[in-house]
């Protein structure tokens, strides 16, 4: 399968136009046709609708596959354009909001620093293809253990902060005043869906020992990555959120609890392109002290 043929493929699905892929792509709307067609004649079968333009059943399930294997090929080439490049004096960091605390950002160099805020999925993809030297991403995890991260590209990741969690609730809140709470105590509350801002609903589903897919039911989605408006949504009642326990402790008309049970961690690490940087394994430049920083 020709991936040329097949980006052609994803961007007109996506825009749902062949003039429109065209004038993205740089190509004639001729070209793209073309492209459309040799897919198919390829695959041998129909990929596109034409009027409406909209990805027939077999379109949808190459769609599927295609980003990862899209996704895979940039990776491919931007680790072995390292090997020719020339060393860098600059350094350019993916980061997730929540892995931006006092620790990761005081190993920042003073100067030559592009820090680009990203949602927790698009930090690996941004250091496998190139567009960062280096990532910083964040979730919850059982102590010392890694995360769980998608499988786009061999990435290095280390482990560089683990901090406690706390329930965010309104002062008011009957649970306010409690030392500690469990995560099976709040299956049926009211929670804020942050998944940029906080630690997404998702991941508290997937280690909650209940029925998969239920509880911890969204009573309001926050789109944004400011932990302060989350915690002022919280402040306000419109639903619980966890946040790690020195982002979530203070904030005025909130009362921070931290969790108990299960035994959870805010975990940060620091990501680097392959083994972790050059030919010998080592980051260079930059990430170089970026990395020995964070590590000590």
């Amino acid at each position: 399968m020709d991936p040329h043929l097949l980006r052609t493929y994803v961007t007109v699905a996506r825009l749902a136009s062949f003039s429109e892929a065209a004038c993205e792509l740089g190509y004639t709307q001729s070209a793209v046709s073309q492209h459309i067609a040799a897919l198919e004649t390829d695959l041998g079968l129909p990929l596109l609708t034409r009027r409406p333009v909209a990805p027939t059943p077999a379109g949808q399930r190459l769609l599927e596959h295609a980003g990862a294997l899209l996704l895979r090929l940039d990776a491919a080439r931007a680790d072995l354009g390292r090997f020719a490049a020339a060393p860098r004096t600059t350094l350019s960091v993916a980061a997730s909001p929540l892995a931006l605390h006092p620790r990761t950002l005081a190993a920042l160099p003073a100067t030559g620093v592009t820090l680009h805020g990203l949602p927790r999925e698009r930090v690996p993809e941004a250091v496998a293809t190139g567009e960062a030297d280096a990532g910083l991403v964040d979730g919850i995890a059982a102590p010392s253990d890694p995360l769980r991260l998608p499988d786009v590209a061999p990435l290095s990741a280390t482990g560089v902060a683990e901090e406690p969690l706390a329930v965010v609730l309104p002062a008011g809140h009957p649970l306010a005043g409690r030392t500690g709470l469990r995560l099976d105590d709040l299956v049926d509350a009211r929670w804020l869906d942050a998944p940029a801002a906080g630690v997404p609903l998702g991941q508290l589903r997937a280690v909650h020992a209940g029925p998969a897919g239920r509880g911890f039911r969204t009573a309001l989605r926050y789109e944004g990555t400011d932990t302060r408006t989350l915690a002022a949504l919280a402040a306000a009642g419109h639903g619980l959120a966890l946040l790690p326990l020195p982002v979530a402790a203070g904030v005025p008309g909130t009362a921070a609890v931290p969790l108990v049970a299960p035994r959870l961690v805010h975990r940060t690490e620091l990501l680097l392109p392959g083994h972790g940087g050059d030919e010998t394994g080592e980051p260079a430049g930059p990430a170089a002290e970026f990395a020995r920083r964070l590590k000590s």
